[in-house]
């Protein structure tokens, strides 16, 4: 009987157990940030315009990475990523303090949104790479790297799940200015925890100075000449487009699920405070959803097997967007958004974690500013197209469409996840995840 391995056992690392605290603490306050941004949009948008406007607030947000990912690879390739994090997040607290400022002030509009989401969007093109290029620094046992990757995501959507839940309090009697506040202030843990680690000199990329253009270049071979990586980067892109719709229009159909309550029919103040509640009561319905996700990677003990998982909850993830989109009850829809964002996060992270097992480690920043890139980079796009098919087509069949095109994705994965095992194998069987000779009458092995 195999030795039972503890999901926790990532935490174990100094360095990875001071990141977690700290990030756990500040990602809180960006999902306050998050949920109160879309929010603030609805609120102040023309109701014609609503949907317009929320699908290219993500578009803004997203753009930078989608033009300075590829880039921001190569710069995460040359620097120290310490420092570089340690910056990244003293620009997000400012960021986050600004929207604070306007907020409370009253001053806030919808193009002070959108210009402010683009220096967060720059600040993230660079953080999203450092940050995942960084976990390897601090994990000494490559063993619990997987368990590492699925608490981050835990971590993340554990977040996902209190941030909103709280920002839809916090707004109805309070306002947008004090998510705002409450973010930039999260930050402060995220940076002590950076200046409290250890990081070895060693632990700082070691690389031969080339022209930059050539590293790009170089990366982006590598990334998309090598079929695991190039299909798992595919399928990131698409999921990242496909769940956009849901993201970017959930404030109206949470504000029309708030309407048909019999309550709100008697105070019309009454039905946006309502709609704030339903909203916040959504993206926590989803962050739960994602938090079960990760919790289940959490507790795996191998990476085999993961690619029949991605199948499993690309489909998963599509069912619940559909049922989301012809959903007219509040209960409903949340239990719909559960379903996806089950779904949404097993195939992120479990993509993610197959990349940083397979690839190399002096191309890692690259290969991953690409991973970013198709995470979110297909983010702007999508949210820009929600907005658009919305006002042409509507909101509910906008959904709908995107999550029968989940399914679409996850079928055509499966399709391909033979040629991508067979690839994988030799990687695995070299760094002892498989033995090192395996009969063929075995291989199905990988598919547990």
């Amino acid at each position: 009987m195999p030795e039972k391995v503890s999901p926790l056992r990532a935490l174990r690392h100094r360095n990875y157990k001071l990141f977690f605290g700290g990030q756990l603490t500040s990602l809180v306050g960006t999902w306050l940030t998050i949920t109160a941004t879309r929010w603030l949009v609805f609120r102040l948008a023309p109701e014609s315009e609503a949907a317009e406007l929320l699908g290219f607030v993500g578009f803004a947000a997203q753009l930078p990475t989608l033009l300075l990912a590829p880039f921001a690879g190569v710069i995460v390739d040359r620097v120290n990523r310490h420092r570089l994090m340690v910056l990244t997040q003293i620009l997000s607290a400012f960021q986050s303090g600004a929207l604070a400022v306007l907020a409370l002030a009253r001053l806030i509009t919808v193009p002070q949104v959108i210009w402010l989401s683009v220096f967060q969007g720059v600040v993230n093109a660079f953080d999203m790479p450092a940050r995942q290029a960084f976990l390897v620094e601090m994990i000494e046992d490559r063993e619990d790297l997987p368990n590492a990757i699925a608490l981050n995501s835990s971590m993340f959507n554990g977040a996902r799940l209190l941030g909103p839940a709280v920002a839809g309090a916090l707004i109805t009697y309070f306002g947008e200015g004090i998510c705002f506040s409450v973010d930039a202030l999260s930050y402060l843990a995220v940076i002590a925890a950076l200046l409290a680690m250890t990081i070895k000199k060693s632990a700082a990329p070691a690389v031969e100075r080339r022209h930059p253009w050539h590293e790009l270049k170089e990366g982006v071979a590598y990334s998309f000449g090598f079929p695991p990586i190039r299909t798992l980067l595919f399928l990131v892109t698409a999921i990242s487009f496909l769940t956009m719709p849901m993201a970017a229009l959930t404030p109206i159909f949470a504000d029309r699920l708030a309407a048909a309550a019999p309550s709100d029919v008697a105070l019309a103040g009454v039905k946006v405070q309502h709609g704030a509640f339903a909203y916040g009561a959504l993206m926590a319905a989803s962050g739960l959803g994602a938090l079960c996700g990760s919790i289940f990677l959490a507790r795996r003990q191998s990476v085999l097997g993961l690619g029949r998982v991605i199948v499993f909850c690309c489909v998963t993830l599509g069912l619940g967007l559909v049922g989301f989109a012809q959903s007219h009850t509040l209960w409903l829809s949340a239990l719909a958004l559960v379903a996806a964002g089950f779904g949404m996060i097993v195939v992120l992270a479990s993509s993610n974690t197959i990349l940083q097992t397979i690839v190399a480690d002096d191309k890692r920043g690259r290969v991953m500013s690409l991973y970013v890139l198709g995470f979110m980079g297909g983010a702007p796009l999508g949210s820009l197209a929600a907005g658009q098919c919305a006002k042409a087509f509507g909101e509910a069949r906008t959904v709908a469409v995107s999550g029968i095109l989940c399914v679409l994705v996850g079928v055509l994965f499966g399709i391909a996840l033979e040629t991508v095992r067979t690839h994988i194998r030799p990687i695995y069987r070299d760094k002892g995840i498989l033995p090192e000779v395996v009969p063929d009458a075995a291989a199905p092995e990988i598919r547990r």
